[in-house]
């Protein structure tokens, strides 16, 4: 659905503006690229801030404490 959004939106601007619309044709792939990194960084840092917490609740689940709800 997200899509079909995009794309009237798209087709919308094309009517309206369509250099602009073409330019954001053309930029779309870069801005995603450029943004990759950026991506990556995040997965790691949420992978870390899981790891750190699990390590630190480890005493404890060990000791019998409640499950927390994530």
């Amino acid at each position: 659905m997200t899509t079909l959004f995009v794309l009237l939106a798209w087709c919308l601007l094309f009517v309206l503006c369509w250099p602009l619309a073409l330019l954001a044709l053309v930029a779309w792939p870069l801005v995603w690229l450029l943004s990759l990194p950026f991506r990556l960084l995040g997965i790691t840092f949420s992978a870390v801030f899981a790891f750190l917490r699990a390590v630190l609740m480890l005493p404890a689940r060990l000791l019998g404490g409640r499950a927390a709800i994530a």
